[in-house]
């Protein structure tokens, strides 16, 4: 009997904590990875980054936020300003960490089979769902 409450009360939170994994995966490829990093649709990195996301860079020692509609408005410029397709950017999901309603992903980026990007994206989830709420990285070289 003890088996069977324990099972009533733990099945449901293993399953609702796939459901949240799988939804911020979902959001993390068609926002960020083909969003953003294969020149996908801006109306998809729209609607999987909040509009408060900021990215954190390392520069000079100096912390340098940069903000989602400054890094969409880089992206569309590079777009025009380009005559080739992108080098299409693979994700490889290596960690996802889901608590309550945040959660932080460990993704790694190849391009031409080489790791060019560790990242650590921070996501909240929102009445909308899961949305990338900030970001650091690094590049490998």
């Amino acid at each position: 009997m003890k088996k069977l409450i324990f099972m009533f009360f733990l099945l449901p939170a293993v399953v609702f904590a796939q459901n949240d994994e799988a939804s911020i995966k979902q959001v993390v490829t068609n926002a960020y990875i083909q969003g953003i990093h294969n020149r996908g649709s801006v109306d998809e990195i729209r609607k999987g980054f909040h509009p408060t996301f900021s990215m954190l860079r390392l520069v000079d020692n100096e912390i340098k936020p940069l903000p989602i509609e400054e890094w969409i408005a880089n992206l569309e410029k590079a777009k025009k300003e380009s005559t080739t397709p992108p080098v299409k950017t693979e994700g490889k999901f290596v960690n996802v960490d889901v608590t309550g309603n945040a959660a932080v992903v460990k993704l790694e980026l190849y391009r031409e089979n080489k790791k060019v990007f560790t990242d650590y994206l921070v996501l909240y989830k929102f009445a909308e769902g899961w949305r990338i709420v900030s970001k650091t990285f690094y590049r490998h070289s």
